[in-house]
């Protein structure tokens, strides 16, 4: 008598095992199938995740062999009633799992062969698993791409909503960590926003080549049954059909490129998460992630650690690892389809699952956030911010870019030494450097004034700034009034 498999709660131990012949694949085979060789090779320990887009997927092909002739319109109800009421017991938990049946695909099938008999035997007709699990996997993929996109918009609107009463406070812009240049706060915020929506047009570009169907391809050489694809296609939303049946079952294409756009969103998340962890330091003291987000110490008592910010930037490893995987997994695969292919799943789950769990959390930390803005004001004139902005003065007044840079640089070390701002030197210690100096050149000094000195689109200038934020209003209002 076999034993219960703690992997599959509703593995019954007084089943008998199906013999070699009950498989579906099982008629030429005289012996049973090792159980080793079932743990080994099984999939429905991760694939189950895929049981909605089967049923869908599924109904789809059986309305398709309706249309055509090969199922009646009887056996095409009985089919579609089987296989949502099939739907139901998977996600009301009572769906009896069973190793032996391998995957999603055979548990979906043995179970509806179960309700209605040579009816149910009748589906898998002009398709094969090969091209099933594919089409199964560009809907899942396909709808977990339209997740993310809305998350990502979350995230762009929390960065959004804080711009109007973060509008006055200046923060330094690092280059190589080293205080640079003066920006605003809403710039660095919108900033992110540019980011995450390259990302999606990255996962909207890519949902158009996972939005072709494959069904149809069969094993790889196509069927000499006369379905029709378009209609399929048609069924299920799909934007175009693929050409070439041998291309469907070995192309994974769609996966890393999904993969490598979650990657790059990820990578971004962390860049967020590093800077946002830098910044709630005692050493920077410029932001206070919300307490709901952070944990304590188990031995130091004053700790408020930024874990959830950490992780951010901790999961990221695993998403980039999972494209690896992904890229070794398919480096050297001949046509068309190989057993290899089934090890494409974990990752790609893996990396969505991931991606959109960061995302869920990252826009109400974002909106939860405050800026210390008394410990930025204190420190603000630290580093020579305004430096560049004095260089491009006298390059108004004619200096060449070159002789300015040096001029300043000068002015720089002279305030250094003095360990004052350049706005404290006076004016006779700017004419020691440069005689065409005036007083003028105090209204370009200090962080505020170097900030509102800008003038080029796109800059920190705060009517620039303003300028972006209301475009940024504008768009994400009006994605969300069009998906309302």
């Amino acid at each position: 008598m076999p034993q219960k498999n703690p992997k599959y709660p509703h593995q019954s131990p007084e089943k008998s095992e199906p013999s070699a012949s009950q498989k579906a694949w099982g008629g030429v085979f005289t012996e049973k199938t090792d159980g080793r060789v079932e743990l080994f090779t099984e999939s429905i320990s991760f694939d189950r995740v895929l049981y909605e887009v089967d049923i869908r997927g599924s109904v789809a092909h059986a309305r398709m062999l309706n249309d055509v002739g090969l199922l009646t319109e009887h056996e095409f109800k009985q089919i579609e009633h089987s296989l949502l009421e099939i739907r139901r017991e998977i996600e009301t938990g009572t769906f009896p799992f069973n190793i032996e049946f391998e995957d999603i695909h055979m548990h979906i099938e043995h179970a509806l062969i179960e309700k209605i008999g040579d009816t149910g035997r009748k589906l898998h007709t002009a398709r094969s698993r090969n091209d099933q699990v594919v089409t199964n996997l560009r809907l899942w993929i396909r709808d977990s791409i339209d997740r993310i996109c809305n998350r990502l918009l979350d995230l762009q609107a929390a960065f959004v909503g804080r711009c109007d009463n973060d509008f006055d406070v200046i923060l330094p812009g690092y280059t190589h960590l080293q205080r640079a240049q003066p920006v605003l706060a809403p710039h660095v915020w919108l900033a992110y926003c540019e980011k995450f929506e390259r990302d999606k047009q990255r996962l909207k570009d890519c949902r158009k080549r996972v939005n072709i169907l494959g069904l149809g391809a069969a094993a790889l050489a196509g069927t000499s049954l006369p379905i029709d694809r378009k209609k399929t296609a048609e069924y299920l939303g799909f934007e175009d059909i693929a050409a070439n049946s041998i291309d469907v079952s070995s192309d994974r294409d769609f996966v890393l490129e999904a993969a490598f756009c979650l990657t790059e969103t990820a990578l971004h998340l962390s860049t967020f998460a590093e800077e946002w962890v830098l910044w709630s330091t005692s050493e920077f003291s410029f932001l206070r992630p919300p307490q709901a987000f952070c944990t304590g110490s188990s031995i130091m008592p004053q700790k408020v650690n930024p874990d959830v910010l950490e992780l951010i930037r901790g999961k990221t490893a695993r998403v980039a690892g999972n494209l690896q995987t992904l890229i070794v997994l398919t480096k050297g695969l001949p046509l068309a389809y190989n057993r290899d292919l089934q090890e494409d799943k974990v990752p790609i789950f893996d990396s969505f699952n991931t991606v959109e769990s960061v995302l869920s959390l990252a826009a109400p930390l974002v909106e939860g956030a405050v800026l210390n803005r008394e410990a930025i004001a204190e420190r603000l004139d630290r580093g020579y911010l305004d430096a560049t902005v004095l260089m491009e003065y006298l390059i108004l007044q004619g200096v060449p870019q070159r002789t300015a840079h040096g001029i300043v640089g000068r002015l720089v070390r002279l305030a250094m030494d003095k360990q004052v701002p350049l706005a404290k030197l006076p004016l006779s210690e700017f004419h020691q450097v440069h005689e065409g100096f005036d007083d003028n050149v105090f209204n370009v000094l200090g962080a505020k004034n170097a900030a509102a000195a800008m003038k080029s689109y796109g800059s920190t200038a705060p009517d620039q700034v303003r300028l972006q934020i209301d475009r940024w209003k504008a768009k994400i209002d009006a994605v969300y009034q069009k998906t309302a």
